[in-house]
């Protein structure tokens, strides 16, 4: 068994922090008991971590990443711009950064294959637990269809648990439902809106009404949430109406409170994702500088808005095609978006893990769950920032394994 003590503990419920605590964890990687480190009784040959002076957290949760995605030309996007072995290593090397940045679990929604999930399940690589959407799905002329400007399609995917992601019709979109599922997919990832497209912008419809319905229908049938790609215009409330389990970006939230009203009732989360914007502003394509900029002070509004409605906002940066291994700077956007610490924090953990249907297993320090614990030398109550600077992530624990303890280091020097 292990106990972390002495640390300030930050639960991930949005409690009060617990100063001098005590966090025993189970040699199966559970958390046997939290309490205060004088009144907590601790077994013989418990290996003791001492965490005094620090901020003791759950495990960190990126509600909306792209673990396989490194650049947005379409040569990139198409998974031609090096070899698959290079490109499957370099993956590997980025959910092991991302582990180490105190991220423990990660929902990717699109392009990564269940392989790599069953590689961190199996010790194979070490990674964040993994939820993954595989191919996401759009219409012909969707976001999922990605031909080129010349009118050339995408070729045909070299791996086939990464389908081909475009449907036109009521049976097709049930049939494409059951594929990414049979081929792994936790979730169900939708584009419903366009994005930064001459003729597919964020305003722009992507599946029709019975076409959003099935989807939403087939993918409840088998247990998957559904995650929407809906920045605004019809096709944002075409997905609360139809029952989506989260609303990605939603940067036009704020024009309509019925829709966060509809959100609120039918328990629909928000992942704005504001980190992805900050990339497209500074250097994106003319059309994403375009449209991000445009809609930078909605989207701040929108969280505001879906924040006093009522509605659960969840950290997630779409990272992907810019730098990876930064995601806590999600929460400083949220931060400078309204949101106290304190909110960002539950945005990142206990909130998180619901959105992601985790939330019996993961996302706050309670007994039962398993221990995804991260110190951290300072408080981010009084700086968010902190999160973001690696060597101030002192420990880092997935199930009850310690992948890093720079704590261990101090007290040996």
């Amino acid at each position: 068994m292990k106990i972390i003590t002495g640390a300030t503990l930050i639960d991930g419920t949005g409690r009060p922090p617990r100063t001098d605590s005590a966090v025993l964890v189970t040699d199966d990687g559970r958390i046997e008991a939290v309490g205060h480190r004088e009144a907590l009784a601790t077994p013989e040959n418990t290996e003791e971590i001492d965490a005094t002076g620090m901020t003791l957290l759950p495990g960190l949760i990126d509600c909306h990443d792209h673990l396989s995605s490194f650049t947005y030309d379409l040569i990139g996007r198409w998974g031609l711009a090096e070899a698959q072995s290079l490109r499957h290593l370099r993956i590997a090397k980025v959910m092991e950064e991302t582990l180490l940045t105190g991220y423990t679990t990660i929902r990717d929604c699109g392009w990564l294959d269940v392989g790599f999930k069953q590689a961190v399940e199996q010790g194979l690589i070490a990674g964040p637990r993994l939820l993954v959407a595989t191919t996401p799905l759009s219409p012909t002329h969707g976001m999922a269809d990605r031909s080129s400007p010349s009118g050339h399609h995408q070729p045909p995917s070299p791996d086939p648990n990464l389908p081909v992601g475009i449907a036109d019709g009521v049976d097709q979109v049930r049939a494409k439902v059951r594929e990414v599922v049979r081929v792994g997919a936790d979730l169900v990832k939708v584009f419903q809106t366009g994005w930064a497209r001459p003729h597919h912008g964020s305003l722009d419809v992507a599946f029709n009404r019975d076409e959003l319905a099935a989807l939403v229908s087939e993918s409840h049938i088998h247990g998957r949430k559904v995650a929407s790609h809906a920045v605004g215009g019809p096709g944002l409330r075409m997905s609360i109406e139809a029952g989506v389990d989260s609303i990605e970006h939603g940067s036009y939230l704020n024009e309509d409170p019925d829709l966060l009203r509809m959100m609120a009732d039918k328990g629909i989360f928000f992942v704005p994702t504001f980190v992805v914007f900050i990339f497209h502003r500074e250097v994106g394509t003319p059309e994403a500088q375009a449209e991000a900029g445009d809609f930078r002070q909605h989207h701040v509004e929108s969280v505001q808005k879906a924040l006093a409605a009522g509605v659960k906002v969840v950290a997630g940066t779409d990272a992907g095609g810019w730098v990876h291994g930064n995601n806590a700077q999600e929460l400083e956007c949220l931060v400078d978006a309204g949101m106290t610490p304190m909110q960002a924090l539950v945005a990142a953990t206990g909130w998180a893990a619901e959105c992601c249907g985790l939330e019996k297993q993961v996302g706050t320090v309670q007994k039962g769950k398993f221990a995804d614990l991260v110190v951290v030398d300072g408080d981010p109550l009084k700086d968010i920032r902190v999160l973001q600077d690696k060597t101030r992530i002192k420990l880092v624990m997935k199930e009850g394994k310690v992948y890093s303890n720079l704590l261990a280091e101090q007290t040996a020097g």
